[in-house]
């Protein structure tokens, strides 16, 4: 966070040249900010802001946050979902106090992916900021959404469960229409029978269950 504060200025010459000083962040105004999808989460324990002698204001807290996400599954695992980020001010109207972005979503969209480093099941796609502004009680206040882009990696889903879906079902096929006697054609659906409601039972413990569409993949 950056913000001004006409009254906290001073000449560095008049101070042996100290252009700048660390201070605790209860010691001025900082504008106080919202998560509008926060669930729970943990903030740091860097409650210092940086102070320059022209009156800018410098507040850095890193915070690990856990969001509500809507997702929509139905292409699961070749689904690519999106989740906001909204930072709100709703202590402050557009009058007293307006919400900017430093760095425009290509620099934030580099800076993301290179802090982004795990191999798991997401890869982070893309990243885009929405500015507006929200009315409340006949007043209006500022919002920044960060509109977040996860791609699922459907490797381990297409490897444990449509593979060996799509045997099952080719040996369904080939077994009906195979020279077989009957006899054998029974015993052979069967063991399909066991094999898919042993696979029905995986698909529905890793399927997401968030969601008012079911996957496709669910429904056949």
């Amino acid at each position: 966070q950056e913000w001004k504060n006409s009254f906290a200025t001073w000449n560095p010459q008049d101070f042996c040249n100290i252009s700048k000083v660390v201070l605790p962040t209860d010691t001025y105004w900082s504008p106080p900010i919202f998560i509008l999808e926060r669930v729970n989460g943990q903030n740091s324990n860097l409650d210092y802001m940086a102070i320059t002698h022209n009156s800018s204001f410098n507040s850095t807290q890193p915070f690990q946050v856990t969001l509500t996400c809507s997702l929509m599954i139905l292409k699961f695992p070749f689904d690519t979902q999106t989740c906001n980020l909204s930072i709100a001010l709703f202590l402050y109207p557009v009058t007293d106090l307006v919400m900017k972005t430093r760095r425009t979503p290509a620099e934030m969209m580099r800076d993301s992916q290179s802090y982004f480093l795990t191999d798991g099941e997401w890869k982070f796609t893309n990243l885009s900021i929405i500015d507006y502004r929200e009315k409340l009680d006949d007043e209006e206040f500022s919002v920044v959404t960060y509109v977040i882009s996860m791609e699922r990696r459907p490797t381990l889903y297409i490897l444990n469960l449509i593979l060996p879906t799509c045997a099952l079902y080719l040996l369904d096929m080939a077994v009906l229409f195979g020279p077989s006697s009957l006899e054998e054609k029974l015993s052979f659906q069967i063991a399909i029978i066991l094999g898919s409601s042993m696979l029905a039972v995986v698909l529905n413990n890793i399927l997401p269950t968030s969601s008012n569409k079911p996957p496709v993949i669910g429904t056949h």
